[in-house]
């Protein structure tokens, strides 16, 4: 027997909640350009994240000038990449870099077992395509590019490396049916789980 209920109740319908139940990926966006007061609100968002021993790894580089997104992505998701050259007609790409700590990453990493600044980024960007989301932006995670080209083309130090990439832009694809996801009752546990095998 599991330790799981049989149905779920009491969930708690809520503005935040149904901002998360509307946010979808999106991968073609309108040609127009985006706001720069929006894309620091949803940087601030990110900035405000928690991090592992509050290092706040992130940096983040904003591509928002059309013949610059179109080489960078003719460089970056090139190759074996190629798949995610849609991303160039994004009115804004923005590189997630971890700039790496010697002690919550590396230490941690060896201890734990875990990379925190994958967590940490992950952390961030998500606080920032909510509030994109938020602002009637769409967006897109993107982990298909190559890191060590990203990190080249925009000259940023070695020592930041490229953890994923965001598309944004007004969406010009709609998507009104949410793809499946498991049911609540098949993911939740209180206090412990007994498998039925």
């Amino acid at each position: 027997m599991t330790n799981q209920p049989d149905h779920v109740s009491g969930i708690i319908e809520n503005e935040f909640l149904k901002l998360v139940k509307n946010r979808r990926s999106i991968r073609r966006f309108l040609p127009q350009s985006v706001e720069r007061e929006k894309i620091i609100t949803c940087i601030e968002a990110a900035r405000l994240s928690p991090s592992a021993e509050n290092v706040q790894p992130w940096r983040f580089m904003v591509l928002d000038d059309p013949e610059k997104i179109q080489a960078f992505s003719q460089d970056v998701f090139s190759g074996i990449y190629r798949f995610t050259r849609w991303a160039e007609k994004s009115p804004v790409i923005i590189v997630i870099f971890a700039e790496l700590d010697w002690l919550a990453n590396r230490v941690g990493k060896e201890i734990q077992g875990t990379q925190y600044f994958l967590l940490d980024v992950g952390i961030a960007g998500e606080h920032l395509v909510l509030q994109a989301e938020q602002l009637g932006l769409a967006s897109c995670w993107i982990g298909w590019f190559n890191a060590r080209k990203a990190r080249k083309f925009l000259g940023v130090p070695r020592r930041w490396k490229a953890a994923a990439i965001l598309a944004l832009g007004y969406p010009q694809q709609h998507i009104k049916e949410r793809r499946p996801k498991k049911k609540l009752e098949e993911i939740l546990f209180f206090n412990s789980y007994n498998s039925k095998k």
